[in-house]
C-alpha cells in the first residue's frame, strides 16, 4: 500500500494525478488584476516544466495575495503538492489547511495534509485526516480511488503503529470495496501471519480463494507452503508487477576493463542491527585483502550501533545509495567496476531489486537475505550447499546454485554475550522441561503450533517459552492451547531484549523447536553456538531446510527430521528423556565451535573460490 500523496487538482501540480473539480471561471466573477485560474495553472506548469518550480510557488503566491475567486482553495493545493514535492512540509501543511478553511469538502486536500503529518512524526493527525475522507466522502464510483486511498492508507500507519487489529480491519474493509489489489492482499495475508490469526486465507468480500493465493507475498509464501513451485510462482508475480525489464546491453558493458584484484560488491539495507548484519560481520573482516577488493552500497540506517561501526568499518569502501534513485545507484556500481554483486537483501522489505535488474556487474548473487528463489533478471547464481538446495529443487529457482562444501550460511564468532541468567528472572519453573521457539511469530502456522500443543501434552510438566511480540498472536496462541487442554501458564512469553541478553538466554532452556516451512536461520545458529540443541522438519523447500543444513555441519544430524509426525515424535522422546538432551549439549558445549558449521575462515576461503571463479570467467580473454 503506498504512502506517497495523491496529487490531484484541476490542473495538476507536475507530477499529479487526477483531476476531480471544474476549471471554469464562474460566469459571475467580478474582475481582478490576477490571472484567470485556469490560465494561473497552466502558467504555473510551463515554469515546472521548465525546471523552475521556485518561480512557479512565487505565482501561486502572487495570485493568491490579490485574487477573490472562489475556488482559491485549489490555487492553495496545488501550492500544497509543489511545496510538499520539494520536502518543504511545514509549508505545504500550511497550504492544504489554507485549502480545507475554504472548502472543507476537499477530500485531496485531506489525504495531502495526512501524508505531511505522518512526515513530521504526527501519526494520529494524519490517521484523523484520512478518517475524515472516509466518512465524508460519498461512496460513488467516482470516489472510489479517492476512498480506497484513505483506508490504505489507515491500514498501512495502523500496521506500522503496530495497532494491527485496527490495521486488518481497515484491510478488509478495503478489499469488501475492491477485491482486485494486489498489494492489500500481501498486507492482509501478512498480518493475518504476524497475529497467529488461523486460518491465515480467510475470505473477504469477493476476494477469490485464488486471489488470495496470487497475492500472497514471496516472503510471506515462505511460510504459508512447503510448494517451491508456490514459492517460485509468488517471486514472478512480484517481479512481474514491480521490477523494470531488463536493458537490452546491461551497464556493466559500459564499465571499465576488469583487472587486478577481484571487486566484490555488498547490495544490502541491512548492515546494522539486523539479522543478516549480526551473521555478516566476520565475512567482510576476513576477505582476502591481497585478492579482493570490498566494497558495501548500502542503504542501512545508522542506528548508531556498535555492530554498524563494526560493519562499516570492514569494508573497503562504504558508498551510502540511500539518496540515490535505483538507475543512478546502478551506473555508480558498474562506474567502479564491481565483479560480483553480492545481493543480500533479496525480495525482503526495502529490497532494490531495480538496481539487480539493470546488471550493474557481470556476476550477482543472491545470499542470505532471502532463502529462496528471487526469480529476479540478472540474478544468476545463489549460495548454497547440497543439503539446503538439492537437485531436485533447482528447476524450481531461477538461479544457479554456487555450491559450497559445507554449510551455507556465515555466522559471526564475536558476539557480545550477556552472563548467564536465572529461570526465575524470565518466569520459568525450575524444575520444567523447557521447550523454546524465539522466532518471529510470523514463521507460525497452525499445523505446527498444534503439534507443538500435542508436544507438551506427552511430556506433563513440560513449558513452551515464546517470543510473541504482539498481543494479538499471545492470545490466538493461548486460544489453541486451550483447544488442546493446554493450561496458559505453559505458553511463557519471552520479552525482547539486547542481543547479548538474547543469547545468554538460550541456555535456559531444554531444547529449540524449529519452524515449518520457514525455517529458523539466524536463530537456528543462534542456539547451536549457545550450546542448546534444536530439533528441525525439512522439507521440499530451501527455506524448510535451513536449519537441516546447520545440524548437518554442527555434527547432529539426527536432530533432523522428515515430517511433523517424526519431528513430535522425536521431540516427545527427548521431552521424556532429559539425559538425552544433557548429551546434545556436552557435546555441542564440547563440539559446537569447533565444527565446520563455525569455522568460518574455511567459509570465506570456499566463497572466495566460488566468486573468484565467477568473476575471472566473466573477464575477457
Amino acid at each position: 500500500m503506498s504512502s506517497s500523496a495523491l496529487t490531484a487538482a484541476l490542473r495538476p501540480a507536475k507530477g499529479a494525478g487526477i483531476a476531480t473539480l471544474p476549471v471554469r471561471e464562474p460566469a459571475n466573477e467580478p474582475a481582478t488584476n490576477a490571472l484567470p485560474l485556469a490560465e494561473l495553472l497552466e502558467a504555473a506548469q510551463r515554469l515546472q516544466d521548465a525546471g523552475q518550480a521556485d518561480a512557479a510557488v512565487q505565482l501561486y503566491r502572487n495570485w493568491l495575495d490579490g485574487n477573490t475567486s472562489p475556488l482559491r482553495h485549489v490555487a492553495w493545493f496545488n501550492l500544497g503538492t509543489l511545496l510538499g514535492s520539494r520536502q518543504a512540509d511545514a509549508e505545504a501543511e500550511k497550504a492544504y489547511q489554507a485549502a480545507l478553511t475554504l472548502f472543507p469538502a476537499f477530500p485531496q486536500a485531506r489525504l495531502n495534509l495526512g501524508h505531511a503529518l505522518e512526515r513530521r512524526g504526527d501519526g494520529d493527525g494524519a490517521l484523523a485526516q484520512w478518517l475524515a475522507v472516509v466518512e465524508d466522502t460519498p461512496d460513488t464510483p467516482d470516489n472510489q480511488a479517492l476512498r480506497l486511498h484513505a483506508m490504505n492508507n489507515l491500514a498501512r500507519l495502523n500496521e506500522q503503529l503496530r495497532r494491527l487489529d485496527t490495521a486488518e480491519a481497515w484491510m478488509r474493509r478495503s478489499l469488501t470495496a475492491k477485491a482486485a489489489q494486489f498489494d492489500v492482499l500481501q498486507h492482509y495475508v501478512h498480518i493475518r501471519q504476524k497475529q497467529c490469526k488461523w486460518p491465515v486465507y480467510q475470505p473477504v468480500g469477493r476476494v477469490t480463494a485464488n486471489q488470495l493465493v496470487v497475492g500472497t507475498s514471496p516472503l510471506a509464501m515462505l511460510s504459508m507452503t512447503d510448494d517451491p513451485a508456490l514459492q517460485l510462482m509468488a517471486a514472478q508475480r512480484f517481479v512481474h508487477e514491480r521490477v523494470v525489464k531488463p536493458p537490452e546491453v546491461p551497464l556493466h558493458a559500459s564499465g571499465p576493463a576488469r583487472s587486478g584484484r577481484i571487486r566484490i560488491g555488498y547490495l544490502s539495507g541491512d548492515l546494522c542491527m539486523h539479522a543478516v548484519g549480526l551473521l555478516t560481520a566476520e565475512l567482510y573482516e576476513l576477505h582476502d585483502r591481497e585478492r579482493f577488493e570490498v566494497y558495501a552500497f548500502c542503504w542501512s540506517k545508522d542506528d548508531g550501533s556498535p555492530l554498524r561501526q563494526r560493519l562499516v568499518q570492514a569494508m573497503d569502501h562504504h558508498i551510502r545509495i540511500g539518496g540515490l534513485d535505483d538507475t543512478t545507484a546502478a551506473r555508480l556500481i558498474a562506474g567502479l567496476g564491481i565483479d560480483v554483486l553480492v545481493d543480500l537483501q533479496g525480495l525482503t522489505n526495502g529490497a532494490r531489486p531495480n538496481i539487480l535488474a539493470l546488471r550493474p556487474a557481470p556476476v550477482q548473487v543472491s545470499y542470505l537475505g532471502f532463502p529462496g528463489t528471487c526469480a529476479l533478471p540478472g540474478v544468476d547464481w545463489i549460495v548454497a550447499d547440497r543439503q539446503v538446495m538439492p537437485e531436485a529443487l533447482t528447476p524450481y529457482c531461477t538461479e544457479q546454485p554456487l555450491y559450497v562444501p559445507t554449510c551455507y550460511q556465515v555466522s559471526d564468532r564475536q558476539r557480545d554475550i550477556a552472563p548467564r541468567p536465572t529461570r526465575a528472572q524470565y518466569g520459568l519453573p525450575e524444575d520444567a522441561f523447557v521447550y523454546c521457539s524465539f522466532n518471529n511469530t510470523f514463521k507460525f502456522n497452525e499445523g505446527q503450533f498444534r503439534g507443538w500443543m500435542r508436544i507438551l501434552q506427552a511430556v506433563p510438566g513440560s513449558v513452551l517459552w515464546l517470543l510473541a511480540d504482539n498481543d494479538w498472536a499471545r492470545d490466538n496462541m493461548r486460544q489453541v492451547a486451550a483447544e488442546h487442554g493446554v493450561a496458559q501458564e505453559r505458553l511463557i512469553i519471552a520479552p525482547r531484549v539486547a542481543p547479548p541478553e538474547y543469547l545468554a538466554r538460550f541456555q535456559l532452556a531444554d531444547l529449540m523447536l524449529d519452524t515449518f516451512p520457514y525455517n529458523a536461520g539466524t536463530t537456528a545458529s543462534d542456539a547451536l553456538w549457545m550450546g542448546l540443541p534444536l530439533i528441525t522438519w525439512s522439507g521440499r523447500t530451501y527455506i524448510s531446510r535451513m536449519a537441516g543444513s546447520l545440524l548437518n555441519a554442527v555434527g547432529l544430524p539426527d536432530l533432523i527430521t522428515e515430517s511433523l509426525a517424526d519431528y513430535e515424535r522425536l521431540a516427545v522422546q527427548l521431552g521424556q528423556q532429559p539425559a538425552r538432551v544433557a548429551s546434545y549439549k556436552r557435546y555441542l558445549a564440547e563440539h559446537g565451535r569447533q565444527s565446520p558449521l563455525f569455522n568460518v575462515p574455511q567459509l570465506v576461503r570456499d566463497l572466495e573460490a566460488g566468486f573468484e571463479q565467477l568473476a575471472l570467467a566473466s573477464r575477457p580473454a
